[in-house]
């Protein structure tokens, strides 16, 4: 089967493309630093710069999208976090329509973000988008991917949690405080976390592939969101260190600005399409997941 996938090089299009590869998957993926993705990804990955070089695809998955998390959000960083989504899924759903044969599908990462500050409501994929700029951001990604639909695609739109690895991700950002036992709750520590661990969402994304009935939104996330706080205990746990020292919001806000407001509010986001559609997570709970991310 032939894959065309943006994003490919990133934290979870790396763990994708390994495990497709695996399978005998052909891969293309679309990226602006061949040299520095060339490293990550299988041998046999074919890495282009432009769709116009892609050829076919029986599959497109579209993962392309700067870091929310990675500095403050400025105007030109919010422009920059626009554009890598929204310009990338509109140039993506443009290559598919010129494509004879097109794609079958087209996997389009959205996040939770989707749903904007909700405090303890919990939000199956049916509850309305929120109004703040990551949902805004989200909404607008998420009607780009729905171009592709009068084309004939299954559009799957996975709302990703806070995806957890060792060696990327927000795991990796807090484990060298943790481990020197200076990692603590957020906040108040009240606010949900909804996770899913990475091999998770590589499943997800390959039971999207293959289910010829799924389609529309999904919560990717795991069945059981915690409080930022029991996300610290539980980390602490897994490292046997102390986990108590608070960041205040005030300071996270003062380092932060706006995008403080990610890790302030959290949302308490269920998976309820895919359990109910019967997607098997290899990790329901946190200590497991922890524990095979530190493995």
């Amino acid at each position: 089967m032939r894959y065309l996938i943006t994003g490919g090089s990133g934290f979870i299009g790396t763990a994708l493309c390994r495990a497709l590869a695996e399978t005998g998957a052909e891969l293309t993926v679309l990226t602006r630093d061949p040299a520095r993705a060339r490293p990550r990804l299988p041998e046999g990955a074919r890495l282009v710069t432009d769709l116009a070089r892609a050829g076919g695809a029986d599959v497109a998955i579209n993962l392309a999208g700067e870091n929310l998390a990675q500095g403050r959000w400025s105007e030109a960083r919010k422009r920059l976090l626009r554009d890598s989504r929204i310009a990338t899924t509109r140039a993506l759903c443009a290559w598919i329509e010129r494509q004879s044969p097109r794609p079958r599908v087209l996997v389009s990462a959205s996040a939770i973000g989707y749903y904007g500050a909700r405090g303890d409501e919990p939000l199956d994929e049916n509850a309305a988008p929120g109004e703040d700029y990551a949902a805004r951001l989200c909404r607008d990604w998420e009607a780009e991917a729905l171009r592709a639909e009068p084309f004939g695609l299954r559009v799957c739109r996975l709302r990703l949690g806070v995806v957890l690895d060792r060696d990327g991700g927000a795991l990796a950002r807090m484990l060298p405080a943790f481990r020197w036992g200076l990692g603590g709750p957020i906040a108040s520590g009240r606010q949900w976390l909804s996770w899913i661990h990475r091999s998770d969402v590589v499943a997800l994304i390959r039971w999207c592939v293959d289910r010829p009935s799924a389609r529309g939104a999904y919560n990717a996330t795991a069945p059981h969101p915690v409080t930022n706080a029991e996300f610290a205990r539980a980390l602490g746990r897994a490292l046997q260190r102390p986990a108590f020292l608070r960041m205040p919001a005030t300071a996270l806000k003062l380092l932060l600005g706006e995008m403080a407001q990610l890790l302030i509010t959290g949302q308490r986001v269920l998976p309820a399409r895919l359990l109910a559609e019967g997607f098997a997570f290899s990790f329901p709970e946190l200590s497991d997941a922890l524990v095979a991310s530190l493995r």
